[in-house]
């Protein structure tokens, strides 16, 4: 007799959030440029015991990021794009805080965006993008598209130029 079939039911695949993790090796100066210069909250931090490295998980709005002390997590001189709005305004607020190792300027680029580049005390990078307003709404409009089933995304099999 045969056995009856079980019937699999598979998850769609759905990649949700990326959250980068970025090397630290002071955590006082850490928190002093992230969260007392950049705004961001700490949501947890974790310890394997007392004098061991930190690795903590720090968020802003929608944007969370990993720190770690740990040898293996990250490198140095890293780079995080950030895609935002309402950066001019976010420039002004840090600008405010008088942060005596960092005064960052926005500079428009090409890509028809205006970005600001934080270099944090460990050498990583983080450029906050905003686009152009109608830039935004046409990639909003190609992302909803490519999301709904009938959206499918081309990808373009010519080489980029990183210049």
């Amino acid at each position: 007799m045969s056995q009856p079939k079980t019937q699999v039911y598979a998850r769609p695949i759905r990649f949700v959030q990326t959250v980068p993790i970025l090397r630290i090796f002071d955590l006082s100066k850490a928190k002093e440029f992230y969260i007392d210069y950049l705004g961001f909250a700490i949501d947890w931090e974790h310890r394997f015991e007392s004098g061991l490295p930190v690795y903590m998980q720090i968020s802003r709005g929608d944007l969370t990021i990993h720190l770690s002390e740990h040898h293996g997590d990250g490198t140095p001189g890293s780079a995080v794009f950030v895609i935002m709005s309402g950066l001019r305004e976010f420039h002004r607020e840090i600008s405010a805080k008088g942060y005596r190792h960092l005064r960052p300027g926005i500079e428009h680029m090409p890509w028809d965006a205006d970005v600001m580049e934080v270099l944090d005390p460990f050498g990583n990078r983080i450029r906050f993008n905003e686009y152009a307003r109608e830039n935004i709404e046409n990639r909003t409009r190609q992302t909803a598209a490519s999301k709904s089933p009938r959206g499918k995304r081309t990808h373009n099999k010519r080489p980029r130029s990183h210049a």
